[in-house]
């Protein structure tokens, strides 16, 4: 039975006295940490948006690079989520480490980073991902995955190992307002240490679970 499936949380505490007083400082440590335990995906990210009729959809990106100025991943900018973060820039997205029994959660706004930065990225992956990004008309409605199949073989032919970054793909950066680290503990009652951000510094505030 689902209610019957039950874990209890003994990996590590987090405190005050532990935490390190900037939380993108904070991040790269539980990040490294992901990493280094071999998680499946450890830069998978749920990114939450809302649409003009406020309802939240959520779905899992990649984030590719990170620093205090927020958390960047890369997308079709003609995509369900780039329409709806037009509409409304305010996001939240939120990692979970199973294995380390660690989440984090960040909730703040998004704008679209540089085209010199995402030209610079797009060049960085791999080919067939860069065809990729023109064979895929990102959040419509296709006839079937032999659709995607052309389009990819037609780039291929098109464009040959030279190709450019779509004008429609790029990167948006998250800029956080709060970020939760939630560290499992045993009995339910986990850790919870709120960074919010007052007049550019942050503050550290305990939650209950």
């Amino acid at each position: 039975m689902l209610r019957d499936i039950r874990k209890q949380y003994l990996f590590a505490s987090l405190d005050e006295n532990n935490v390190l007083p900037d939380p993108f400082d904070q991040f790269q440590v539980w990040l490294q940490d992901a990493i280094e335990s071999e998680q499946l995906e450890p830069t998978a990210m749920i990114l939450s948006t809302v649409d003009e009729h406020l309802q939240p959809h959520s779905r899992v990106v990649l984030l590719k690079e990170f620093s205090h100025s927020g958390f960047v991943f890369y997308t079709n900018y003609e995509g369900h989520k780039a329409q709806q973060i037009a509409q409304n820039n305010r996001v939240s997205i939120v990692f979970f480490w199973p294995t380390l029994e660690r989440q984090v959660r960040v909730e703040g706004t998004v704008e679209k980073i540089s085209e010199v930065l995402s030209t610079s990225y797009f060049k960085s992956r791999p080919l067939d991902s860069q065809l990729g990004a023109w064979a895929s008309p990102q959040s419509q409605l296709i006839r079937s995955s032999d659709f995607l199949e052309q389009q990819f073989k037609y780039y291929q032919q098109k464009f040959g190992d030279e190709v450019p970054k779509p004008p429609h793909w790029g990167g948006y950066t998250v800029k956080p307002m709060t970020i939760e680290f939630w560290q499992g503990r045993a009995n339910r009652l986990h850790d919870r240490l709120l960074f919010s951000k007052e007049s550019d510094k942050w503050k550290i505030s305990r939650l209950a679970p």
